[in-house]
């Protein structure tokens, strides 16, 4: 059987690509108008589609100039294993190296053992001289 083939877009997802992706591979939910608020001020995005379908995506938000974020890398379940992850890190490593000033703080928080793959591109763990925490509102 032949390995399909992908092609990369940089193009932000539509709420409904973007809501789909997160909740198949198991990210938090968000809702429609959280997406449609927040997709429009990505900094950086990338898709990589399957016939016309995109499979795995991710993110840099920020403020342009001293902080970024890496987020939201999903890749569909049944397109997992297949280096999928690591095309959307490499669009996402030449987009900082591109693009970042040098000063600036790159971060991602890393779910379960996903820190793995993070670290094959430059990514390292901060603790214990810092810890990522979070505020929910309730």
């Amino acid at each position: 059987m032949n390995e399909p083939s992908y092609s990369i877009s940089h193009d932000i997802p539509s709420v409904e690509v973007y809501q789909h992706l997160r909740k198949s591979a198991g990210l938090s939910a968000k809702t429609f108008e959280a997406a449609s608020r927040g997709l429009p001020n990505t900094l950086f995005a990338v898709q990589v589609m399957c016939n016309g379908e995109t499979v795995a995506m991710g993110r840099v938000i920020g403020d342009g100039g001293c902080f970024y974020q890496v987020t939201d890398i999903a890749v569909l379940p049944m397109y997992q294993g297949r280096g999928l992850g690591k095309k959307v890190m490499t669009e996402i490593t030449s987009y900082i190296a591109r693009e970042v000033p040098a000063s600036a703080y790159v971060s991602l928080l890393a779910d379960g053992e996903a820190h793995r793959l993070y670290q094959h591109f430059g990514f390292t763990l901060t603790a214990p001289a810092s810890v990522g925490m979070a505020f929910k509102k309730q």
